[in-house]
């Protein structure tokens, strides 16, 4: 049994310091952020009408009956000359969209706009497999890419393809910014989790000269780029991170644009958030089993492979912070027994500061509030602890999405429903695409409630409460998650 519980102790510190060391690597692309932001902006030179190339817009959908016609009628507002850029509707809808994207494309087509609806009868490779057979028939040099859900602004190309004038430059991506974020709670905390990626993350990358990310969409290519890299290929799904490194790894560079902003629709409903979590996660960790041997066998410098390494495995943060939760119920017990000082375990609260600093900054000082800082240290300090609960609470989901990428079972690529929400007035409440049944996860989620709450209990009754704030957090997090995977199931 002291066997058995020195194991426990050894995976329960083992997991604590790697969660550790993450959040430790993202304060030092804080670090860059900071130095990045010191030195200024600068700016692209503008190019002559003349100059200006011609570009193809892709616009992969499927199954977008709420979002597709905005999203036409955003695409034909760009401030670019009409005969320099062409519009694929990359259409591998199986419902009504068809239909309603063939009526938009056929009215803008009869306005003179160079539009086309492009479908496929076989839906081989999802998303990329789309991307990749309508890059065969592309005019354009260089192709940009919106997903459904996603209204750039009229000045997208004339401000993002001025970047290229410097022939190192592959990819160029821009900030994700937010329609509906105060549409409820759950979607001020996807954009509080977002805000990171987009503001230190991204910047802090590119400024210290690590590998950055395309993120899929409301970003622009260059052709060249795709085809030395390989193409789009659908064996993760993650094509977007898997296309960027092997770009990289080509010597191509990425160009991060924080000051320039592309609205999109988060997710409104927790099934939605789901599966594009299980997605993400899943494709993140098909992308490290298939990229880390490239990024170790190359000529990349120590610190970009180790960085590198960490980006690829970011998705597994959830595999350890699940293990975390789960063994300190055990370990608990276990401390008194073994004659452990739990006062060690304090070193590891760096990580939980060191990435608190991070989330202020990104959704604090970046986001260019204009409310006082002590307004915004207040409403940080309300959404941090819920965000630390649900992000634990969604480790189950994402771990298992994990562990399939990493054991290679494959999937089909699910895309995550949009329903034109932007103000608190608008419901996805009677709408197509919401999930119809309780998968077994969400009732696990749902007993590792009550485990968590056991803890608390078992806490407070043997007057050993040094967990009862971490149990608290995961108790809660995890019956969130399970009742409003429940409630927003669609309503027959």
């Amino acid at each position: 049994m002291m066997i058995l519980g020195y194991a426990i102790l050894i995976v329960y510190i083992a997991a604590l310091a790697y969660i550790c060391l993450f959040c430790l690597m993202q304060f030092e692309l804080l670090f860059y952020y900071r130095k990045k932001h010191k030195a200024g902006k600068v700016e692209a030179s503008k190019l002559d009408e003349n100059d200006l190339p011609f570009v193809t817009i892709q616009l992969p959908i499927f199954n977008e009956l709420y979002v597709t016609e905005r999203l036409i009628d955003n695409i034909v507002q760009m401030d670019y000359p009409k005969d320099r850029y062409e519009i694929q509707v990359l259409d591998d809808s199986i419902d009504e969209t068809v239909e309603i994207a063939k009526r938009k494309v056929e009215e803008y087509q009869k306005k003179g706009f160079n539009i086309a609806h492009v479908t496929r009868e076989i839906r081989t490779g999802y998303k990329a497999g789309a991307l990749k057979e309508a890059t065969k028939f592309a005019k354009g040099k260089f192709i940009a890419i919106f997903d459904a859900d996603f209204l750039p602004d009229p000045s997208f190309l004339r401000k993002t393809i001025p970047y290229f004038e410097d022939e190192n430059v592959g990819v160029v991506q821009t900030k994700w910014e937010h329609l509906n974020q105060n549409y409820s709670l759950l979607t001020q905390l996807q954009a509080f989790q977002l805000n990171v990626h987009f503001t230190v993350e991204q910047t802090g990358r590119q400024y210290g000269q690590y590998f950055l990310q395309f993120n899929g969409t409301a970003g622009i290519w260059r052709r060249e780029t795709i085809e030395s890299a390989g193409g789009w290929e659908a064996d993760t799904l993650t094509e977007d991170l898997d296309l960027s490194y092997r770009a990289q790894l080509k010597g191509w560079k990425i160009t991060y644009l924080e000051d320039m902003g592309s609205p999109a629709e988060l997710p409104a409903e927790m099934n939605g958030l789901k599966s594009q979590q299980f997605r993400w996660m899943k494709g993140g960790a098909e992308t490290a089993r298939k990229m880390l041997p490239f990024v170790w066998k190359s000529a990349l410098p120590l610190r970009t492979k180790l960085h590198s390494t960490i980006h690829l495995l970011s998705s597994s943060i959830f595999l350890f912070v699940f293990v975390v939760g789960i063994f300190s119920v055990p370990v608990l017990y276990l401390i008194k027994p073994l004659n452990v000082n739990a006062s060690y375990f304090a070193i590891f609260l760096t990580g939980l500061l060191s990435i608190a600093i991070v989330y202020f900054v990104a959704n604090s000082t970046a986001a260019q509030s204009t409310d006082s800082f002590g307004k915004r240290l207040f409403k940080f300090l309300i959404l941090f602890p819920v965000f630390l609960s649900l992000s634990m609470g969604l480790s189950l989901h994402n771990s298992i999405a994990v562990l399939q990428g990493y054991l290679g079972k494959k999937s089909a690529f699910v895309r995550t429903p949009k329903f034109d929400i932007k103000g608190i007035k608008d419901t996805f409440k009677a709408r197509d695409y919401l999930a119809t049944k309780v998968p077994l996860t969400t009732l696990l989620e749902g007993l590792l409630s009550c485990y968590f709450l056991f803890a608390i209990f078992m806490g407070i009754y043997t007057k050993d409460t040094s967990f009862i704030l971490f149990h608290s957090l995961l108790a809660f997090g995890y019956g969130t998650i399970c009742f409003y995977s429940i409630r927003h199931l669609a309503r027959n």
